[in-house]
């Protein structure tokens, strides 16, 4: 396989999307993770499932940032894990949780509902 590096001008994409782009690579090359992962759609969210077999509790962190969601372990833990999902839509990560249970990290992730940001204006 031939691999060709992406170059991108600053006018075409911003320097975040560029950033994930690159986070995506390397989480792919380095930290293949998607043969655990199962994922599920609903209109409140997404809950995703992945396989996280000797990693305690303690050890994991889950971040949340607009549309990504960011796992990984404390750089103390026994057994490392890293890996970045976008979700196509922002998450409400109050209404989100996580839970470990035998080895399989479930999180819950809801949607974040649009806020309009229409104002009014009295017509005189």
């Amino acid at each position: 396989m031939l691999f060709a590096p992406a170059i991108r001008s600053a006018a075409l994409a911003s320097p975040r999307s560029f950033d994930r782009g690159f986070e995506r690579f390397v989480n792919d090359a380095f930290f293949p993770t998607a043969r655990g992962v199962q994922v599920e759609s609903t209109e409140q969210g997404w809950t995703l499932s992945l396989d996280v077999p000797g990693i305690a509790r303690e050890d994991l962190g889950v971040g949340i940032e607009g549309q990504v969601v960011r796992i990984e372990t404390r750089a103390e833990a026994k057994r490392q894990y890293k890996a970045a999902y976008e979700l196509p839509q922002e998450i409400d990560a109050g209404a989100s949780e996580a839970k470990l249970e035998n080895g399989v990290l479930t999180l819950k992730l809801a949607r974040l509902a649009p806020v309009s940001k229409v104002t009014q204006l009295t017509v005189a």
